[in-house]
């Protein structure tokens, strides 16, 4: 968590793919200091950052990551970006529409979701952004609403009643 380490990743991430719109950190104390702004903010480059005491907002994000890369990545050896593209487009589509997830009572987010919201089958994104803006504004200072945290969670975890192993799939 060394501020100069961070800075020399964030230049050489920019200087290798290009400056984005928006740039989102939690508060840490190496996105905070005064070289780590003032490298996005010399680019135009606008900062988001999670609101104060969110330390958990990741959580979940960063529990999917896991599963994707123990349970699809770090098992194939794929042969061209389109096929790992593939790939990984079909563990997410089992992982919200078939994997059983014992948190949501053998579920899967897609049923959870649309139960719980009352809504049809749709997109995820779509049907966060607009159910989280029409019910409730975001705090200020805050750049995630917690009811978007929340339904992004639901979305993400995913079950398939009746399944006898677990995270068991095929894909053809």
């Amino acid at each position: 968590m060394d501020k100069s380490f961070c800075v020399e990743a964030l230049q050489e991430a920019l200087d290798r793919y290009g400056k984005p719109e928006i740039f989102n950190t939690d508060q840490g104390v190496q996105f905070t200091c005064e070289a780590f702004i003032a490298t996005l903010s010399n680019q135009g480059i606008r900062i988001s950052m999670d609101g104060k005491g969110r330390c958990l907002d990741n959580i979940f994000c960063e529990r999917l990551w896991r599963s994707l890369k123990y349970e699809e990545i770090y098992l194939c050896a794929y042969e061209t970006p389109a096929e790992a593209r593939a790939r990984i487009g079909q563990w997410f589509a089992f992982y919200n529409d078939e994997r059983p997830h014992q948190s949501l009572d053998y579920l899967t987010p897609r049923q959870f979701f649309a139960a719980n919201l009352a809504c049809a089958y749709m997109d995820n994104a779509s049907a966060l952004t607009t159910s989280t803006q029409a019910q409730q504004p975001q705090q200020k200072g805050d750049s995630h609403d917690q009811e978007e945290l929340i339904l992004s969670v639901i979305a993400s975890r995913a079950v398939r009643v009746g399944t006898d192993q677990p995270g068991a799939r095929t894909f053809s």
